[in-house]
Parts: structure tokens; C-alpha cells; sequence
């Protein structure tokens, strides 16, 4: 990171007269006086020399020649685009809520890369002819252009990468000219050089091969997205190979492209591997769907017309790639994974709640010639957004294909892959009994010392295992397997004392404590000794306080999308303002502001679910506008499936205090939601939501707001609960909902990450 001290000295300096810099070099020796350089660089000074050093000097020697005013120009025109595009041309590019990095970019962008531009005029030319020089002189300078139309070009500049680009630029330049662009990119191979070499490294092959190749080495993942810099060089081939274990996908989007020299750069690699992409793109007739299963043409168990022949085939393909997952090939594994993912959603599972008021036979049609592994399968990719009666129905055939198997067999063939999940869902969805009775009393207490055992195994923040069986906590009613499991937890954190495992010793902690917490915690009192007891702030509220911002208001922004649901997700929820003199509504080209006339102030925006991609354009114009103005949301909530969640996410912040999910919370969404707000009371489903509980919630959460009273879940959802009584419908929907003082595993990933930190 750019030193700031070293800044402002180099700003003393910069504003000094010509003479007295001189005056001051002929006591300094070479380049010590330059902004403070990488340990690299000051190899490079001549120890025993003193002598005007022509790198520093800030005057122009001689003027710019007419030959190379054009490319001062560019440099300039860049300069004011940047100074501009925060609405002010003053020599400032601004950071929203960032000084130091304003500071900074600023200082990088206007003050030194005016340097750079005195400083190439003024380099000697170290033996060049006149042509040479000139050449030598344009190159410098466009690389500053490239540099500045690379930032300009950004729509998301991190400001600390640019600072330090220009930093790199800078040293970079000085080497460039002084021959001794090896031993800096030797000491310098990264992201910067790669950056600004694109120019400066144009006449010095050995230097850019040397930085390409270990680079690519190092991260051949974005080394692969920049092949048309290096398509015709030789090393691209090591590159390409290296990518191609990674990254296929990749690799097969050049091989089938219309941009020959990325299209033969691949076609000419010749790794076993490549060549096997190469033969997909060549001749399969759905090259993206046979991708997953290159691994069997490289090991040449398959032929490209057989893949095609099972790609074609639903059913079959679904089967093929469980066997993949199975062999844990390690071949494209994330191909087929992704894969197996999509299809069990896309093929199975959407297709099975899409038909929810069908018959059974025409509902779960899609899944009757499938074998017990493959349902297992449906079932535990499904987690994020298969209904209760979907699983339930899945669950029901699976029961009856794997006879005579026992559970434990069934759970042997997938080699126990993920049985915590398949576990906490079967207890979740009331079925885990059931799945017990197919065993025996010695496998049954096998399998549930395994459920409870070995969570203190893996990296620190590897807690899928340990919030799984979080969860399955809450919904467990068999009051001897809850003693039993009990029983384990405290065995289990017995052996973690005894092995000084740290992780073990946190967790088999806190699985007692929420044992004993979640039989407490449904009352007010017995919520605050549960949180006591995790050392959390209260888990069955939400204070009012924590919610406005310093003027007093309440922020909210609710996430809508351009599909059919998204559409009439939006058309339900603004059913209950429109009507109400309490909220004021004023709509534009891209969002809904939603302003509360009491005297509370509660303002919300919601963006309008405009035609796909459109839809994410107005939510990216709308969250600009907010951080724009300044603006940070307490309460975040998404209206949308769970593939759009990732959308929402990006934009939670740890000033957000409420997360409505409005679709299922399962770990991994937990997780990535408490790593943007670690203090988020997050409300989810076990399925995807529905109008009719999401509105009442969240009418129930704004005429709290409205009240300026504190927001108690508990109080809350007993009123939400006798509100659906004479609903049945939508009470069986709403059952489905956990709120945040039950909702464990995101308990327990907060009191985890307190306690390990």
C-alpha cells in the first residue's frame, strides 16, 4: 500500500523552485530522493555517484516536442475524465467516505502522473538515437494513457489497486529506461507489472515471458481471461494446459469461438487434456453440455458421440454425473458439480414445485425412473428451494427404491456425502424417524455418533458439518435421540480438551449451549439467558435504536427481479402502501421510495422488476444513488428465487440489522449474509417464499417502525401465528418460516466466529 508519509514529503518537494532542488541533489546520492521505491529498485542506484538525478526533477529540461505533444494530450484528457466523474473538476478524485484513499488517488492520478510525464522528458537517453529515444519516449507515455484509461474504464476502481499501479508505473518506467526491466519484473511479478507491462514490455520478450509464465502459474485462472495479450506467444500453451484443469469452461468458450487467434492458440496446445476440450468443441453437438463429462474422453472411457448420446437424455445424464460425484473425479470436478447442481434444481426439483396442486403421479412424474442414489441426490441439492411436499414426496420414493438397502447402505453408496444435510433436512421436514427405522439399533447409533463426531476436523471456517447438526437440533421431537445426541456433544468436547483442539472446544461448546438454549428460548427471559449463555447480543430482538441513522430515520431496500414471480412479488407488496395515508409513494424510471408521513420516519427503496437484465441494471442504479447520498439500509430484504440471491447479498453491508430472505437460508447463505453483516437477524424459509406470510411480516416489522417501538420476535411472531390460524393455506406456509430466534445455525455461526475471534 502507498506509504502516505512518503506522500506528503514528495508533495514538500514537488512545490520546490528548480534551483533549490538542484541545490539539494548535489548533496543527495541517486534516486534517493525519488518517492520511496521497493526494495527492488534501490539495487539500481549508483552508491558511489553524485549526480542530478533527471528522474526527479519536476521542470521540464527541454520542451515537449510536437512529435510527442498528441500523447500528452491523451494523458491529459484521461486525467480531467477522471477528475470529473465525481461532478467536480478540482484536481480531486474522490473516494465516497474515504479521505485517505481520495487523498491518495488523487496524489497518484493528477500530481504524479504529471511527474511521469516531466520525468520520461526529461530521461537521458543511455545510448539511444534520436528515432530510438522518441520511440522509447512514446512508449512510456502511452503506457500512463493505458494506465489511465484502464481506471476510467473501471466501473467498480478499487482506489488502493490504482494508487499502487501508479506507484508500479513510476518504478517501472525508470527501469524501462535504465535496460533493467528483468531484474524488475524478477522482483516484481504481479498483478501491477502485468498491468503496465502490457506497453513497456512490448519490445523485451524475455522479460514478458518470464512474467506471463509465472504468473500464469501461479493463477492461470486469470491469467486464461487475458489470452488475447500472449495467443500467439509460445508459453500461452502452458498457460492454456494449466487453465484447462481448472477453468475448462474457459478454455472451451476460445475453442469454440469466432476470434481465431484465441480459437488456435487452443487448437494448437498440445496437452491431453486441451485436446479433449478441443475434441468436444470440434464435434459435439451441445459442447457445454458434454463438457462435464470430459474427464471420461481424456481417460478415453467415452467417446464424443457417446457423451452426446447422454447429455441428450435427462434422466441419463443426471445418473452419469452422480457417478461422477461418486468416483470423485477430479477431472473439471467443478464442471460436473455445477452441473449436478443446476439439473437437480432445473430438472427435478422447480419442476416438482411447479406442479404442487397436480396429482402425485403427474407431479413427481419427473423423478419415477430414477434410482434411490440419484434421489438422494435431488434431495440434498435441493435443500435451497424444494417445498415440504416435494421433499416429502421425494422422500417417500426414495424410502421405497432402496429396499431391501437399509438407511446406512443407502448412506454407504454416496459414501456419506453430505449426510449431515440429508439428516437435518429429514428431521427438519419430520421424517428422520422414519429414516432411522430402516436400520438397526447398532448402525442407528453409528450413524448418529457420526452426525455428532469429527466437526472439529477441516480449516477454522469450514462450519457446514457443525451447522447442520445446529439445526437439526431445533427440530428434533424424539426426546431419546435428543438425549442421546446430547450425550455425544458433551463426549465430543471432552475429546477436543483432550486433543487442544481450539475448533472442537468452541463448537461441542456451543451445540450444548443451543441444546439447552433452545429449550428456553421462547420466552423474552429465557431469549436473554440464551444469549447470555453464547455471549451474543439479544437473539429475539432487535432494538430501535440500532435501526435509524443519525438523523432518526429507519432505511430499508427491498431487492425485486424481472421474472413473472419478481413481477407480481412487486405488485403484491406495494398492494399495502398505495392505499395507506401513512406512506407516501413516488416512483421513477428505475425504483419505488416508499416514505412514511408519522413521526417516525421509515424510508424504502425497491427497485422495479423491469424485463430481465434490466431488472439488475435498475438495482445497480439504485444502489449507486444510495451510496451516492449517502444513504446505508438497516434492513435488507429479498423478494426473488435463491439463484438471485447472490445479487442481494453483494450488497449487504454491517450497518444492515435485518435480512429478510424471503427464500431458504441454508448455510452457505448464512454464511455469505453474516460475512457482510455479522449482526443481521436473518428470517428465512425452508422453502421459497410466498406473498402470503411475506407481506403480514413484513407489515408486522413496518408497524413496529412506525411505532419507534423495539422489534421482538418473539411477541412478533406469536401475533403473525394467531394471525394464519384461520388461513390454513397460508399457515402451512408460514410454518415454514423460521424466525431469527430459532433459526440456529446462523446463531450459531455468529456465537462461533465471536468466540474464535
Amino acid at each position: 500500500m502507498i506509504n502516505y508519509f512518503l506522500l506528503i514529503l514528495r508533495k514538500i518537494f514537488f512545490v520546490l523552485p528548480l534551483w533549490a532542488i538542484i541545490l539539494l541533489l548535489s548533496f543527495v546520492p541517486a534516486r534517493a530522493q525519488h518517492h520511496a521505491p521497493p526494495p527492488h529498485v534501490n539495487k539500481y542506484k549508483k552508491k558511489d555517484t553524485v549526480r542530478v538525478n533527471f528522474y526527479a526533477i519536476d521542470t521540464l529540461i527541454h520542451p515537449i516536442p510536437i512529435k510527442r505533444a498528441l500523447f500528452h494530450d491523451k494523458i491529459d484528457n484521461e486525467q480531467k475524465k477522471a477528475d470529473a466523474a465525481d461532478g467536480k473538476t478540482d484536481k480531486k478524485i474522490r473516494v465516497v467516505h474515504d479521505s485517505l484513499a481520495t487523498e491518495a488517488l488523487s496524489y497518484a492520478f493528477e500530481y504524479d502522473v504529471d511527474r511521469m510525464q516531466v520525468m520520461i522528458e526529461n530521461m537521458p537517453a543511455n545510448g539511444r538515437d534520436e528515432v530510438m529515444e522518441n520511440q522509447q519516449k512514446i512508449r512510456c507515455l502511452q503506457a500512463v494513457w493505458e494506465m489511465l484509461r484502464l481506471y476510467n474504464n473501471d466501473p467498480k476502481p478499487d482506489p488502493e489497486f490504482y494508487a499502487d499501479l501508479a506507484d508500479n508505473m513510476d518504478s517501472m518506467l525508470i527501469a524501462s529506461n535504465e535496460n533493467k526491466m528483468m531484474d524488475f519484473v524478477v522482483a516484481n511479478t504481479d498483478i501491477y507489472s502485468l498491468n503496465n507491462g502490457k506497453v513497456l514490455l512490448d519490445n523485451q520478450p524475455q522479460s514478458r515471458a518470464y512474467l506471463y509464465t509465472h504468473i500464469g502459474k501461479a493463477d492461470p485462472v486469470m491469467m486464461i481471461k487475458r489470452l488475447d495479450e500472449y495467443a500467439n506467444d509460445t508459453f500461452a500453451h502452458n498457460i492454456i494446459a494449466d487453465a484447462a484443469r481448472i477453468v475448462p469452461d474457459v478454455v472451451l468458450n476460445y475453442a469454440t469461438s469466432t476470434n481465431y487467434p484465441l480459437k488456435n492458440a487452443v487448437y494448437n496446445t498440445q496437452d491431453e487434456l486441451v485436446q479433449a476440450i478441443v475434441k468436444i468443441a470440434a464435434h459435439s453437438k451441445a459442447p457445454p453440455k458434454a463438457l462435464p463429462f470430459v474427464g471420461d474422453i481424456y481417460n478415453r472411457r467415452l467417446t464424443v458421440e457417446q457423451v452426446d448420446e447422454i447429455a441428450a437424455n435427462p434422466d441419463q445424464s443426471f445418473e452419469e454425473l452422480v457417478r461422477l460425484t461418486l468416483a470423485n473425479d477430479t477431472t473439471a470436478k467443478r464442471i460436473y458439480t455445477d452441473e449436478l447442481n443446476y439439473r437437480a434444481l432445473s430438472v427435478y426439483v422447480r419442476q416438482m414445485n411447479k406442479l404442487h396442486e397436480e396429482k402425485d403421479d403427474v407431479r413427481f412424474k419427473c423423478i419415477d425412473s430414477l434410482p434411490p442414489t440419484s434421489l438422494y441426490y435431488i434431495l440434498i441439492l435441493g435443500q435451497d428451494e424444494i417445498y415440504t411436499s416435494s421433499f416429502i414426496g421425494t422422500f417417500n420414493r426414495l424410502m421405497a427404491r432402496m429396499k431391501p438397502m437399509k438407511g446406512d447402505q443407502l448412506l454407504d453408496s454416496v459414501h456419506n456425502n453430505h449426510f449431515r444435510t440429508f439428516i437435518r433436512m429429514c428431521a427438519g421436514y419430520n421424517t428422520l424417524s422414519d429414516f432411522l427405522g430402516t436400520m438397526d439399533d447398532t448402525m442407528k447409533t453409528s450413524l448418529m455418533t457420526g452426525f455428532i463426531g469429527g466437526l472439529e476436523q477441516g480449516k477454522n471456517d469450514e462450519l457446514e458439518g457443525a451447522v447442520d447438526v445446529a439445526d437439526a437440533f431445533g427440530s428434533i421431537r424424539d426426546s431419546a435421540l435428543s438425549a442421546f445426541l446430547e450425550k455425544k456433544v458433551k463426549e465430543n468436547y471432552e475429546l477436543s480438551f483432550k486433543e487442544h483442539s481450539k475448533k472442537g472446544l468452541i463448537i461441542y461448546s456451543l451445540l450444548a449451549r443451543l441444546f439447552e438454549s433452545n429449550n428456553i428460548s421462547g420466552s423474552d427471559t429465557g431469549a436473554a439467558v440464551a444469549s447470555a449463555r453464547l455471549k451474543l447480543s439479544p437473539i429475539n430482538k432487535v432494538l430501535y435504536k440500532d435501526l435509524v441513522n443519525d438523523s432518526g430515520i429507519v432505511y430499508q431496500q427491498v431487492f425485486f427481479f424481472g421474472d413473472k414471480d419478481g413481477q407480481d412479488s412487486y405488485d403484491s407488496y406495494m398492494g399495502q402502501f398505495k392505499n395507506d395515508p401513512k406512506w407516501k409513494v413516488v416512483t421513477n424510471q428505475y425504483w419505488t421510495e416508499i416514505a412514511s408521513v408519522t413521526d417516525k420516519k421509515t424510508v424504502i427503496y425497491a427497485n422495479l422488476p423491469l424485463k430481465e437484465p434490466d431488472d439488475e441494471d435498475a438495482q445497480s442504479r439504485l444502489t449507486k444513488f444510495l451510496n451516492d447520498s449517502g444513504i446505508h439500509p438497516t434492513i435488507m430484504i429479498h423478494r426473488g428465487h435463491s439463484y438471485h440471491l447472490p445479487v442481494t447479498i453483494a450488497q449487504l453491508n454491517k450497518q444492515v440489522k435485518i435480512v429478510v430472505l424471503g427464500s431458504c437460508g441454508g448455510y452457505h447463505n448464512l454464511a455469505l449474509v453474516l460475512d457482510k453483516a455479522p449482526d443481521a437477524h436473518i428470517i428465512s424459509s425452508k422453502q421459497t417464499g410466498a406473498h402470503s406470510v411475506n407481506e403480514p411480516i413484513i407489515k408486522a416489522i413496518n408497524s413496529r417502525l412506525l411505532d419507534g417501538t423495539d422489534i421482538d420476535w418473539i411477541t412478533m411472531w406469536r401475533e403473525l401465528d394467531d394471525y394464519f390460524q384461520n388461513k390454513p393455506d397460508a399457515q402451512k406456509l408460514f410454518d415454514d418460516y423460521v424466525p431469527p430466534y430459532k433459526n440456529l445455525g446462523a446463531i450459531f455461526i455468529k456465537a462461533y466466529r465471536r468466540m474464535m475471534n
